[in-house]
Order: C-alpha cells, then sequence, then structure tokens
C-alpha cells in the first residue's frame, strides 16, 4: 500500500496519506473508492464547489475508517490544522466554537486527506453568521420513493415562482431533495424560519394526504415531510458537490428544474465518478445573483393565507 502520494493544490503541495485506503469498499451496492479517489474528486470539483463554501463556518463529517467504521461529527478545528486553514470563532450557548472554513482548493484537498467525506455548510457566512443568505427546504419523503420527492418539488418551486422568489434543485445524495432559495437583505434566522414554515404550512394545508410538517416521524405517515428546521443559527446543510457517506459515493449534485423531468434522476442519481460531469453543465450559473428580499415575498404569502 502506497504510504504518501504528493498533490499540488493551487499554491500549495500537500501529503496525502495513505491514498490506497479503501474509504468505500464495493460490496455490491456500489464501487470501491479509496481515499486517492476521494481527493482526485474534491480536486476536480473545486471550480464549482468552493464559490458554495467561500467564507461560510463548517460541520466536518469525517470517516477515519471508511464508511463502515465510526463517524466524527467535527465542529471544533483540531490544533493540529495548518495555519493556512481558515477558521472562524463564533458564539455557541455557554462559550465558542473554532469551525473550519473552506475557501480554496489546499483546504478541500487537505480535508479529504483527513477522510472528511462531507463538508456541511452554514446558511449564512462567517462575518454575517445571524444573517442567512440562504433558505433551505429538505424534501424527505416517507419512504424512498423519489416520484413523491419529484412532485413536491414542483410544488414548493411553484409557490416560489407566485412569490417571486429563484430557487435551485440538489440532490441530497441521500433520499430526497433540497430546494435552495439564495436571499439578499439582512433578514434574521427568525424571520427566515417562520417564512419558510409558513411556506410549507401553506402547501402542506392544500395537500393534506400528501405532506406534512409534523416534526415526529409517527405523525407524518406516508407523507413527504416539508422540514424547514436548517434554517436556524448554528444549523448545516449539506453543501453541494459533497460526497456523501453511502455505498458508491453519491454526491449532493445541483440541478436544473428542468432536470426533474428526467425519471433517471434520484437523489443519488450522481456519484464520484460522474458529478463532475454535472458540475460542468453550472445548474445553478445565475442563481446566486437573483437572490430577492423576503420582505416583498412575505406579503405575497400573507395575502395567499387570507
Amino acid at each position: 500500500m502506497t504510504s504518501t502520494r504528493t498533490v499540488r493544490a493551487g499554491r500549495r503541495t500537500l501529503e496525502v496519506h495513505r491514498p490506497d485506503k479503501v474509504l468505500f469498499p464495493g460490496d455490491g451496492s456500489g464501487k470501491e473508492y479509496t481515499k486517492a479517489d476521494l481527493v482526485d474528486y474534491y480536486l476536480s470539483v473545486a471550480p464549482w464547489m468552493l464559490p458554495h463554501l467561500r467564507g461560510r463556518p463548517l460541520m466536518l463529517e469525517r470517516h477515519p475508517d471508511g464508511v463502515r467504521g465510526p463517524r466524527f461529527m467535527q465542529k471544533n478545528t483540531p490544533d493540529h490544522y495548518p495555519d493556512w486553514v481558515h477558521r472562524v470563532e463564533l458564539p455557541k450557548e455557554g462559550g465558542t466554537v473554532c469551525h473550519t472554513v473552506c475557501d480554496d482548493t489546499a483546504t478541500l484537498v487537505y480535508l479529504a486527506d483527513q477522510a472528511c467525506l462531507t463538508l456541511h455548510r452554514w446558511l449564512s457566512r462567517a462575518d454575517r453568521p445571524e444573517r442567512p443568505d440562504r433558505l433551505v427546504f429538505d424534501l424527505d419523503p416517507a419512504e424512498d420513493d423519489f416520484g413523491q420527492v419529484r412532485h413536491a418539488a414542483r410544488l414548493v418551486g411553484e409557490l416560489l415562482d407566485e412569490l417571486g422568489l429563484p430557487s435551485g434543485l440538489m440532490t441530497t445524495g441521500s433520499r430526497g431533495l433540497h430546494v435552495v432559495v439564495p436571499l439578499a437583505g439582512s433578514p434574521g434566522f427568525d424571520e427566515v424560519r417562520k417564512f419558510a414554515r409558513d411556506l410549507a404550512d401553506t402547501l402542506a394545508a392544500a395537500h393534506p394526504d400528501q405532506l406534512t410538517t409534523a416534526t415526529l416521524k409517527k405523525d407524518r405517515g406516508d407523507r413527504l415531510y416539508l422540514d424547514v428546521q436548517r434554517n436556524a443559527y448554528a444549523q448545516t446543510a449539506v453543501a453541494p458537490f459533497a460526497v456523501r457517506a453511502l455505498p458508491g459515493a453519491p454526491v449532493a449534485a445541483p440541478l436544473t428544474w428542468d432536470q426533474l423531468d428526467d425519471h433517471d434522476v434520484h437523489a443519488r442519481r450522481w456519484t464520484i465518478a460522474d458529478a463532475v460531469e454535472q458540475a460542468r453543465t453550472k445548474p445553478w450559473a445565475d442563481l446566486p445573483g437573483r437572490a430577492r428580499s423576503l420582505g416583498p415575498a412575505r406579503r405575497r404569502l400573507e395575502a395567499l393565507r387570507g
């Protein structure tokens, strides 16, 4: 087994340790992938992934022994991380947390070397941590029924269009989809979460047999859960193009609304083998520049709710 591999990442040269270590075993449910494969993927996807990471606090999902081993959800940046890895210290109840921030390709590669499979990002930036510039609806099906997810996504997207808010779709790499709304202005998390909850409640009331906002699984039955709980301070959502710790190394991949009509698309459609091809199509090319204030949308939603 090769002990190290030298990788050039931007202006830095890094050592990848144990590159042949298998992180995703090929056990019949997916292809085998090593740490070298993970590093190569993040190197390739960096130009499209980094704009969604820069300046944002992260929670890192690490699997030192691969997806079959223990998982570590890391918020605090360890002291042994290089000085050039950016950090931000932010308040939490009873103290502070020193979060890692991934601003460049070298950091992305370094984190892959640390067996960080998945990066979960804040919905706000480090310089304005209490002011989110993203709103996320997490469409969580009762079972692995992507048809249910597809239908719910269309309902969410149509209502957002009616309210004058642009939105983007992303497979989660797990079971569902995220609908992501870019925000302008300076709404606080309380305002954003209330708007998201009101919109979700409006849809659930209009489609009570298909959608629910019930937080307890026992209350959902076979309905899709419109989850808005991520829209809160210090909560995270999986980052665009992040690899998930599941067989076959599926990726959370942005897609266009037109691609939702493709019945080959599902929550794990893209993996580290082909997600870069999807990234090159730039499915969210204009989304960040279309950010809108919540004020007009809030007034339109209130009018719809009567």
